[in-house]
Parts: structure tokens; sequence; C-alpha cells
């Protein structure tokens, strides 16, 4: 779904390639990426960008950068692909997964989720494990 209505102030991750920031190259799926890009946005404004270093994935450990993003208050991820199994939890914890695999930057994908231009991801979008992407 589209034009979602969200809480004045949130906190947005987005898996990102190294070094991170706005002009980070995203990366294609979220347990494999080098580092997260976390965006403060107030009114649909961001007022802080702050980059985390994702910890190490080894298989069935996709669970951490999920407890790792909770722990930093995040209420909303960007990705391009991830498992059920972390969407599940991403759910269970209250954050919304949207879902986009066509613009490259954390920035353009931040600029059309403001916008309400990416949707939530579908269960039956998920990876089968491995990395899809």
């Amino acid at each position: 779904m589209t034009g979602q209505s969200h809480p004045e102030q949130r906190v947005i991750a987005v898996p990102s390639a190294s070094p991170g920031g706005l002009g980070a190259p995203r990366s294609g799926h979220f347990g494999h990426c080098d580092v997260f890009t976390l965006l403060t946005v107030d009114g649909g404004t961001v007022t802080g960008v702050s980059v985390v270093p994702n910890l190490p994935h080894e298989q069935g450990g996709c669970l951490s950068p999920v407890n790792l993003l909770a722990s930093l208050g995040t209420t909303e991820l960007i990705v391009g692909g991830m498992g059920a199994r972390p969407l599940a939890a991403f759910v269970d914890t209250g954050i919304t997964v949207y879902a986009d695999q066509t613009l490259p930057t954390v920035g353009e994908a931040v600029e059309a989720h403001l916008k309400g231009d990416i949707s939530v991801m579908a269960p039956d979008f998920v990876c089968g494990g491995g990395g899809c992407h």
C-alpha cells in the first residue's frame, strides 16, 4: 500500500554499501549490507543522518540486525529484499518494511518513500534464503 500515514517523528533505516549516507548505493539484501544508513525524519523532513555497521551475517543469524535496528528506534525499513524470517521479526517488533528494487541510492529511496511511492513489503515478495539479489 502506498500513501501510508506515519507518526511525525520516525527513524528510517536503509541497508547500504560503505560508507553509508544519503549518496550511498543501497544494498540489495538487508542481511548482507555493509552498514545501515539511519535517517531521523520529523514531519516529512530528514533532520538527521547516521550510519551503523551491520552485524556479521551467519546462516540463520538474520535476527541480530533486526534486534539492532529495533534497539536504535527504527520505525521503518526500506529494502531491496529479505527472507521471510526477518520480515516476520520486523513485523513482530513493530517496524514496517517497505520494498523497492529500482532506486539505486539511499537518498533516492528515502525521497520516494517520503512521497508515499514505495509499498509495504508483501510476504509473497520474500527471498528463499542465501541472498536473492
